[in-house]
């Protein structure tokens, strides 16, 4: 039986850009090590999960994959307001209770003030 996500890999042009944007929306700190074969990783948690950001290069064309994190309207409101500062594209949706946005290497990420299990259950 499956318990929980365990992490998620995204491969990245330059982790510790990532990393750094992961920190300046979020304070999300960075662990960097090396795996057993000697591959630096970056790792970053968000919301209880582990993302590990793979160095290597990549060019992704942006589509409706992402990946979403539950968070109370004044995250959400707060983190429109640094990606603006920061220059960063970003949409809101769904009015005003959903904001998506991409990083450096197109991946998207929501975040979403509904609650999807009182939506579902």
């Amino acid at each position: 039986m499956l318990k929980a996500i365990s992490h998620i890999a995204l491969v990245v042009n330059d982790p510790a850009r990532t990393a750094a944007l992961f920190h300046d929306l979020f304070g999300a700190q960075a662990v960097t090590r090396e795996d057993e074969d000697g591959h630096l990783e970056t790792f970053v948690r968000l919301a209880g999960t582990w993302i590990v950001l793979v160095g290597a290069p990549v060019k992704r064309e942006r589509t409706g994959d992402h990946i979403a994190f539950h968070t109370t309207p004044e995250i959400l409101e707060a983190t429109a307001a640094k990606l603006q500062a920061m220059g960063r594209e970003f949409i809101t949706a769904r009015s005003g209770s959903a904001l998506y946005f991409f990083d450096y290497d197109d991946h998207v990420f929501e975040l979403d003030t509904k609650d999807i299990d009182a939506q579902l259950g």
